[in-house]
């Protein structure tokens, strides 16, 4: 009886060790950390506010990826990209400087997309008495400065000189044209008073409320403002690029770019 009891003393431990061994056999390592990523994104200024929001939901889903974002003129931006400087992903607010980082190859032409959409306008400051209601009107007396991008470097600015062109009113209005760096610098001279009009996309319009919109550009005036965006051949991080330029083209994104008056291309 005796050995009987040693015996089934030995078989239950036996068993106990083999369910341990068999328990920790099977267990799964803890999955790894995702590592952190820094995302470098050369967008046209008038995107601010539309990729400030975008960001945020973002950076919700992939709390490991910082983006890090550089507002400024396209042509300032394409120079900055030619020159070397960090990007991985690049939003032109027009095709002009896609196209020339394009013939380059300093872009990842499989990537290209036209993003959103956009419409020019006249503004003035809000409590403003000038009686504007089309472009023409840029050609009063009473208009003394109007605020334009830079024609060489900044989308909003070549819009603006087509449109004036286009109408036979350049050769007046470049007279009282007061230059900026890109287009919110000119919201921000028709906020301050510092120009009596400005011209500017309808999504900077849009996001002040010391400026009233009192023209758009007529149809057929100038080419159509679309914003394409694209992975950059340089980019350190392509796969966070290809993963967060899928986030762009996704309905969230979509929704936010609606919301800042924007047109979402098709």
């Amino acid at each position: 009886m005796k050995l009987s009891k040693l015996m089934l003393l030995f078989l239950v431990l036996a068993v106990s060790m083999a369910l341990v061994a068999g328990c920790s056999g099977t267990k799964q390592p803890a999955p790894a950390a995702a590592q952190p990523v820094e995302l470098n994104i050369a967008a046209a200024a008038s995107l601010k506010d539309a990729m400030g929001e975008i960001q945020k939901l973002y950076t919700a889903k992939k709390p490991e990826v910082t983006l890090v974002y550089n507002f400024a003129s396209s042509g300032a931006l394409q120079k900055q990209i030619e020159q070397g400087a960090p990007a991985d992903l690049f939003i032109s607010a027009a095709a002009k400087q896609m196209d020339e980082l394009e013939g380059k190859n300093l872009i990842k032409k499989e990537t290209r997309n036209n993003l959103v959409e956009n419409s020019l306008v006249i503004i003035v400051p809000k409590d403003s008495q000038l009686n504007l209601s089309k472009y023409e009107d840029l050609t009063q007396t009473a208009v003394k400065k109007v605020g334009i991008g830079e024609t060489e470097t900044v989308p909003a600015g070549q819009y603006a000189q087509e449109v004036l062109k286009k109408l036979a009113l350049w050769d007046t209005i470049k007279a009282k044209a007061v230059m900026a760096k890109d287009v919110r610098t000119v919201l921000t001279y028709v906020e301050t008073g510092n120009v009596d009009a400005g011209i500017v996309y309808g999504t900077d319009a849009a996001v002040s409320e010391k400026v009233k919109v009192v023209a758009t550009a007529p149809a057929g005036s100038h080419q159509p403002i679309v914003y394409p965006v694209a992975v950059l051949t340089g980019a350190k991080q392509p796969q966070a690029a290809d993963e967060f330029l899928a986030f762009l083209n996704g309905s969230e994104a979509k929704a936010v770019f609606e919301k800042y008056g924007f047109t979402v291309s098709k």
